[in-house]
């Protein structure tokens, strides 16, 4: 297909375990009429000067890297380049794009290399189960029983089935994050479950699962019944922090369908009232999604009419600072029109400096660099919409060697 790069060609021994072997560069160049005076660079430099200028090239490209030659093959399948590759502050976030309702099938765009790799996900079975992602790990949970839950690496394939959750075997609306250290390489995973208290609309049990790596163990904090609002599907840990989104049931007059909640995971109180730590959003949403920017936290909003804010009319991008929320950019009316029909909610997520923006009607992507404030198109999906149903979603992740499960 025009504009899709084969993924697993690229991929070292630690990613696709059956590669062939490649001949060194050295062995290669012992042609006669080969200048004596011409010497490979990279004969010249010594393994580990080698290994750390491999590490600081883009994902792919490090691929690319493991098939030039014996020695370049061997260095990038190290544990010690590994290593060097931790070092790196961070790659640019990748965008994987579902491209089927119905299978995990889809593409992963690379937005150093603008270009679009056909890559295979590890463990999830269809594309509506609950995916969240920090520092190279993705947690997926399936969206039926919720009780099968992963923690994998996109590009290394290595994946680690959780135990079961405790709290509700079958919660209305659940909310999925996951925190990993790129130091110590452990991750902490939060579910947060809402369930309608039966007979009563306006209340709902909610309550929030932390697992952590270190011990293996899940455990429950906290639980608490609330009145007005419910839990939903849309959380993040940020800087210690869990943040979740609760949605108003009605019963009252409120002036906004959203609000965020906080609670702290170092503390983890088991006594504090979490609709006391409710912090309004800035305005009426129609949709809200909430992502990890370098540990602050991040809110990408569908802001709908005045008198109508289940309509959509704009695209608002929001920073929290303390408990106020600081406008930092809002989509340009001919993006929001390159969508065509948007609807009043959306896929939207981010990490590092880049957010990624997609309607579900269409396999249009748009990236937002937070630092440089600058809107562009992602290159063209090498995909089409066969169908005026077929619906298109995704997750961004930050493809990393070095984590894993």
């Amino acid at each position: 297909m025009e504009g899709e790069t084969s993924w697993v060609s690229h991929c070292p021994d630690y990613v696709v375990p059956a590669m062939v072997e490649f001949d060194s560069f050295s062995e290669l160049n012992d042609e006669e009429n080969r200048e004596a005076s011409s010497v490979p660079v990279d004969l010249i430099l010594p393994d580990d000067l080698l290994e750390r200028i491999l590490a600081y090239l883009p994902i792919a490209s490090i691929f690319r890297a493991s098939c030039v030659c014996k020695r370049w093959y061997e260095i990038v399948s190290s544990r010690r380049f590994l290593w060097n590759f931790s070092q790196v502050l961070s790659q640019k976030p990748w965008y994987f794009m579902f491209t089927s309702s119905e299978e995990p099938v889809g593409y992963a765009y690379d937005p150093s290399l603008r270009k679009w790799y056909s890559i295979d996900l590890p463990c999830i079975q269809t594309s509506n189960w609950f995916i969240a992602s920090s520092c190279g790990l993705v947690c997926i949970m399936d969206n039926d029983s919720r009780s099968e839950l992963y923690v994998c690496n996109p590009i290394t394939k290595c994946s680690k089935n959780l135990q079961e959750p405790p709290g509700l075997k079958f919660s209305d609306y659940s909310a999925l994050a996951i925190c990993a250290n790129m130091k110590t390489f452990c991750y902490s995973v939060a579910i947060v479950k809402s369930k309608q208290v039966p007979g009563n609309f306006y209340q709902w049990d909610l309550s929030i699962h932390i697992y952590e790596s270190g011990t293996m163990k899940w455990l429950t904090p906290l639980t608490e019944v609330l009145t007005g609002w419910r839990g939903g599907d849309e959380s993040v840990i940020c800087d210690g922090v869990l943040y979740f989104l609760i949605y108003a049931t009605g019963g009252g007059g409120l002036e906004s369908r959203h609000g965020l909640i906080t609670y702290n995971l170092s503390s983890r109180s088991s006594h504090c009232s979490l609709i006391k730590t409710f912090i309004p959003v800035p305005c009426s949403l129609t949709c809200g999604r909430l992502m990890n920017l370098k540990e602050k936290l991040v809110m990408v909003g569908g802001i709908g009419k005045p008198d109508r804010p289940d309509i959509i009319k704009g695209i608002g991008i929001w920073i929290l600072k303390g408990t106020e929320w600081q406008e930092i950019a809002r989509m340009p009316h001919k993006y929001f029109q390159g969508f065509g029909e948007f609807d009043d909610v959306f896929a939207s997520s981010g990490t590092d400096d880049l957010i990624y923006i997609q309607s579900y009607g269409a396999p249009a992507l748009l990236v937002f660099d937070v630092n440089q404030k600058q809107w562009r198109w992602s290159q063209k999906c090498p995909v089409t919409k066969r169908f005026p149903l077929q619906l298109f979603t995704g997750f961004c992740f930050e493809p990393r060697l070095e984590m894993s499960p």
